[in-house]
């Protein structure tokens, strides 16, 4: 027989088997479940002498804590995006499309041909208010254009010929 062979193996209890198998199931949960890394965590942490045994469910529990909080930064941002374009679609562009109809009366009228006007209409008006004008015509005593002859039969004498003027001519 050789020296190994003597040696028998010592048993392990059941309460030994089950304590394996609980820490197993620790590996493998506390990967994907961060409430069961922080609970692992927080009693590995609490007892040297078990975090230097579990050093691999340590760092395993950390890092799944780590990627936990990377993907709730992530869903945050996304989530951000998310609610920044739609009230981009649904409130803001709106807001902004009745703002714009709201002023388009002054676009509207701002596209609105110019009223055309007699040129000389316009100019008899302007040299009308001239001060120049107004001092000549206070200097001849002469008529305004505004104004109406001073006699009524002056009138009556215009409306007079023109019919005979018309007959002469017929």
């Amino acid at each position: 027989m050789t020296v190994n062979a003597s040696r028998a193996k010592p048993r392990r209890s059941a309460i030994g088997i089950e304590e394996e198998r609980a820490w197993v199931s620790f590996y493998r949960r506390a990967g994907k479940d961060p409430a069961i890394a922080a609970e692992v965590l927080a009693q590995l942490d609490s007892d040297p002498e078990m975090k230097r045994e579990h050093l691999a469910l340590y760092l395993c529990c950390r890092e799944s804590l780590r990627l936990h909080q990377a993907r709730e930064a992530r869903n945050h941002r996304f989530g951000r995006f998310v609610r920044w374009l739609l009230g981009g679609l649904f409130i803001r562009f709106p807001a902004n499309v009745r703002r714009a109809l709201g002023r388009g009366s002054d676009l509207a009228a701002a596209c609105l041909p110019e009223e055309h006007s007699e040129p000389a209409t316009a100019q008899i008006q302007r040299l009308a208010k001239s001060p120049k004008v107004r001092a000549a015509r206070a200097a001849f005593k002469a008529p305004s254009i505004s104004e109406k002859p001073a006699s009524p039969s002056a009138d009556s004498a215009m409306v007079d010929s023109a019919p005979r003027a018309a007959q002469a001519t017929g």
